[in-house]
Parts: structure tokens; C-alpha cells; sequence
């Protein structure tokens, strides 16, 4: 029985997009870890942030990857932190295969500029977004396959994933 395809990377590396996309093309399921966790408390990602702060919402994060991680023929877009917690990258690499959606500087800031909704950017300027970009880099290292995503689209993605991924595992379809 195939494991999980997880999306790891920065805030707007695609994840989510790719995700879907690539669930799509195999007929498995998706997961959004930050829309599993909204789902799971009727707020915004944004609004726990403010109301019990991030590591409350880190907690949620690590109890929806020990749910999601249990199941096979899925594919989980985490949050960009989730990676930040041993506890997850171990649940998130048992049986799994990571795929390192890489984004860019020049690519991240036009999507995340002014974002109201992305807690850890609102307020920052491009060079305090970039410094995040460089610190959380080493933690996405891990992963089975590194996509570059500069100037392509979800749909060469996915084909780059899918070339990837050839023989894993040998009835993934």
C-alpha cells in the first residue's frame, strides 16, 4: 500500500495548487494542513494567531499531521513552519514521499506583499520576509525530491513531480 505525497516549503511556494492539482491527477486525496486546522476550530489561521498566539496553533498543526499521516493515497500541503517540529517531519517522512516545493525570493514577495492573512509576513518588509525565506530553508532539506518552482506553472510542476516520483511506489496510480 502507497504511503502520503507531502508538499512541504516557504508560505507560497504553491503547495496548495500543486496539491490539489496533483491529487486530482492520481484520484487520491487532499489535505491542507492550515485549512485542516481552520476547519477544525471555525477560525482563520490569521485569527489564531492574534487570539491564543503560534505555538497554540502549532499544537493544532501537530495534532492534524498525527491524523492525516495515519491514512495513505493522500496528498498533505503542509504550512510552511510544519517542518519547524521533529515531531512532524517524523510523521510526515514514515512511509511518505516529501517533495520540497522551492520558491525563490523574487517569486515569494510579489505573493505575499500587503497579505493580511499570512500572520508571520503582515507587516514585514521584503528583506525581513527574505531573512524568514533563508532561516527556514535548511529545515525543508530533508525531503525526498526538490522542485524549483521560479517561472513555472502548477501543471509543469506536477509533471515534474510525477516524472519524479516514477516507480514510487510501483502501483501508485
Amino acid at each position: 500500500m502507497p504511503g502520503n505525497i507531502v508538499l512541504i516549503g516557504f508560505m507560497a511556494s504553491g503547495k496548495t495548487t500543486v496539491g490539489r492539482l496533483l491529487a486530482g491527477k492520481l484520484g487520491w486525496d487532499f489535505y491542507d494542513t492550515d485549512a485542516e486546522v481552520e476547519k477544525k476550530t471555525g477560525c482563520s489561521i490569521a485569527e489564531l494567531f492574534a487570539g491564543k498566539g503560534e505555538a497554540y496553533f502549532r499544537q493544532l498543526e501537530r495534532e492534524v499531521i498525527a491524523r492525516i499521516t495515519q491514512g495513505s493515497r493522500a496528498v498533505i500541503a503542509t504550512g510552511g513552519g510544519a517542518v519547524l517540529a521533529s515531531e512532524n517531519v517524523e510523521r510526515l517522512r514514515e512511509g511518505n514521499k516529501v517533495i520540497w516545493l522551492k520558491v525563490d525570493e523574487e517569486t515569494v514577495w510579489p505573493r505575499v506583499a500587503g497579505s493580511e492573512d499570512r500572520p508571520l509576513v503582515r507587516g514585514r518588509s521584503r528583506e525581513e520576509v527574505v531573512a524568514l525565506l533563508k532561516k527556514r530553508e535548511p529545515y525543508y532539506s530533508f525531503a525526498d525530491l526538490k522542485i524549483e518552482t521560479a517561472g513555472k506553472s502548477a501543471e509543469d510542476i506536477v509533471a515534474e513531480i510525477m516524472e519524479g516520483l516514477n516507480g514510487w511506489p510501483a502501483n501508485y496510480k
